[in-house]
């Protein structure tokens, strides 16, 4: 199939896949064990009591937001922003997942006047950046890669359930309409964290990591994927972390409802491992799917005010 847009990789985004071939995109089958192993690990990580701290208050708008931290799994105290309505009490509650670009502020586009937030920066990110794990997403991702229970990307999904707990404990009339909304990073850690998490009844995945490791890690690309595909090749070994680790599997264990937003071109992640999370989705399902991901194209701002709009309808549903 052509190319849609001029780019300067050395690959082809579209991976030669149009929709039709990337909806045909079998998902991995999931390891002996694997839902122990994800429920184990929700169980520990909600041992922990959050404890979250607010802190410089100020208005924008119709809400208030603050400067939080909370505590996570491993010692880690993770900071972020909480968000909440300035006037009356929020009836909604709504965990925003970052990129592996980290996150600066809140962002408010999902702020409906009803709707309590809470922004987490994953452990070793921005705001939760920690002198033993590289912000450099290239080095980051590859922290404790050799064991399935180091890995950093367990513990970034330990943060995700955790942020809910923390966000109960600041708004806790929002229990029973909790959602999550991740991007990148954020959506494969989104899709990782929510079969195990019956706080959560919807999520919004966009441009989710992690889906069909073993696929895409035969596929060229860019950004930490690659980086690990390069240590696989010059260690081998990680497979058997990443196996435990695939958002393709996952999926096939979630039931909430789940607004999936995919790229049909993208260099860093690739698009046939986006669409292994969405086939792998059992029910409760819709497709939005955008020209390109992680790449800059004529049309991207109209896509994402459609794309916004969506996410606005499904979040303030029942």
């Amino acid at each position: 199939m052509p190319v849609p847009f001029a780019h300067d990789h050395p690959f082809d985004p579209t991976y030669g896949m149009d929709l039709d071939a990337l909806l045909a995109v079998a998902p991995p089958e999931p390891p002996r064990g694997f839902v122990d192993f994800w429920r184990a690990r929700r169980a520990r990580a909600l041992t922990i009591d959050p404890a979250p701290r607010l802190e410089n208050p100020r208005r924008a708008g119709a809400h208030q937001i603050f400067d939080c931290t909370y505590r996570s799994t491993d010692g880690v105290v993770v900071g972020g922003w909480f968000v909440r309505p300035a006037t009356g009490e929020a009836r909604r509650g709504l965990v925003v997942g970052h990129g592996y670009g980290g996150r600066d502020g809140p962002d408010l586009e999902l702020a409906a006047p009803d709707t309590a937030l809470l922004f987490p920066c994953l452990r070793g990110l921005s705001r939760s950046a920690r002198p033993d794990l590289s912000s450099d997403p290239n080095r980051h991702v590859l922290h404790g890669i050799e064991d399935r229970d180091r890995w950093v990307i367990g513990g970034c999904v330990d943060d995700a359930w955790l942020a809910v707990s923390a966000l109960l404990a600041l708004a806790p009339a929002v229990a029973g309409r909790i959602g999550w909304s991740g991007l990148s990073l954020g959506g494969g850690i989104g899709a990782l964290m929510l079969p195990w998490e019956d706080r959560v009844d919807r999520a919004e995945l966009r441009l989710p990591t992690f889906g069909h490791h073993a696929l895409r890690l035969t596929l060229p690309m860019v950004g930490s994927g690659a980086a690990i595909a390069a240590r696989e090749a010059t260690h081998g070994g990680v497979m058997e972390t990443l196996r435990w680790h695939d958002a393709a599997t996952a999926a096939r264990f979630v039931r909430q409802p789940v607004l999936a937003v995919l790229a049909l071109f993208d260099p860093a992640v690739p698009p046939p491992g986006q669409f292994a999370i969405f086939n792998a989705l059992p029910e409760n399902k819709e497709l939005v799917t955008l020209e390109a991901g992680h790449f800059d194209y004529p049309g991207a701002a109209q896509q994402e005010a459609s794309r916004l709009a969506r996410a606005r309808t499904f979040f303030g549903g029942s």
